[in-house]
């Protein structure tokens, strides 16, 4: 079993919403995705969807879009984005996945040697920046990681390793350590996997930090192909 990932599709079926207008990184982006996944991944597999899936605005708009992916193989595991206003609750949104598509929120999957957790994240406080509203979407993030993480704690068994998802970076873009990074490393997570960021931005796309390995996975800074993990 192998762990790939690839983050912010931003699939638009029904909501048509074109990339291409962000460079040409973003020309035929799904078909590089599609014809790189089906060389690379098993029916045995894990593919990590770290946020940012689809445009849609309404649960029901998403049908096209997961009906797009559902026949690539592999074990699809996904998590809130920014963008994601279609993921209401977690009960509605796991009412509509087709099969081999998993969501996780506040709480962890097991996979043979693996454990997979994850939340949304938000972006790490600035003093002189951050308003009211994102400090307080902040500190709800923590509590969101701290459950994820304390629920993939009681599941883990001895020898698996600890992965956890988010769509937003872990720290900020001098990659300092914060109250995410803090967390992570107290629950002994193997790695973590984010998005978010796009290709005008500079970021390290690998970081190992005080232990952990940090994947960023956006489809574009990745050049439109699946990242192995494991």
């Amino acid at each position: 079993m192998k762990v790939f990932a690839i983050s912010d599709l931003h699939l638009s079926i029904n909501n048509p919403k074109p990339m291409d207008i962000f460079g040409p990184i973003w020309e035929n982006y799904i078909d590089k995705i599609f014809d790189d996944w089906k060389s690379k991944v098993s029916e045995d597999d894990i593919v990590l969807l770290a946020g940012d899936f689809s445009w849609a605005i309404k649960l029901e708009d998403t049908k096209s879009d997961f009906d797009l992916m559902k026949d690539l193989p592999g074990k699809k595991i996904i998590i809130r984005g920014n963008h994601d206003y279609w993921w209401k609750s977690i009960s509605s949104v796991r009412g509509v996945l087709p099969q081999n598509f998993y969501a996780i929120q506040n709480d962890s999957l097991t996979f043979g040697d693996y454990i997979i957790c994850g939340t949304r994240g938000w972006v790490i406080p600035d003093d002189n920046k951050s308003s009211e509203e994102d400090i307080k979407i902040y500190k709800r993030e923590l509590i969101r990681l701290q459950l994820t993480l304390e629920n993939a704690t009681r599941l883990r068994k001895e020898g698996q390793k600890l992965i956890c998802m988010l769509h937003y970076p872990p720290y900020n873009f001098k990659e300092e350590d914060s109250e995410f990074t803090s967390l992570l490393e107290k629950y002994k997570v193997d790695c973590v996997v984010y998005g978010h960021l796009h290709a005008y931005l500079k970021q390290h796309r690998v970081l190992d930090k005080n232990g952990i390995r940090y994947y960023l996975t956006s489809c574009d800074l990745v050049d439109n192909k699946l990242i192995e993990i494991y």
